[in-house]
């Protein structure tokens, strides 16, 4: 038996001037609020490493923070630019898959 095959996009981009919109293999499709995104950022300085506690505060983030850029990394994930000079988060495709569940 094999392992279910992991969540793959077939499209990535813009929905608005704010969101982002990716459709995915399985026929799904969904619109990620910009805000949503920026404030589920992994990366070490958004997330504590050890406890996985967040550490950005949602007051810190802007209401109309947006992508400036996005481009991909390997075959795996994303890394989005921010309006607001952040950029060291990587979404995986498998986070961003189970985002949809927040929107």
């Amino acid at each position: 038996m094999s392992a279910p095959e992991p969540p793959r996009p077939i499209e990535i981009g813009r929905a608005n001037e704010h969101d982002v919109r990716i459709r995915w293999k399985d026929g799904t499709e969904a619109v990620y609020p910009a805000r949503l995104l920026r404030l589920e950022c992994p990366c070490a300085n958004c997330v504590d490493e050890l406890t996985g506690r967040k550490l950005i505060q949602e007051g810190a983030i802007a209401e109309d923070v947006h992508p400036a850029g996005i481009d991909p990394v390997g075959r795996y994930a994303i890394q989005i630019y921010w309006s607001d000079g952040h950029q060291t988060g990587i979404y995986t495709w498998e986070r961003l898959y189970d985002l949809m569940r927040k929107l």
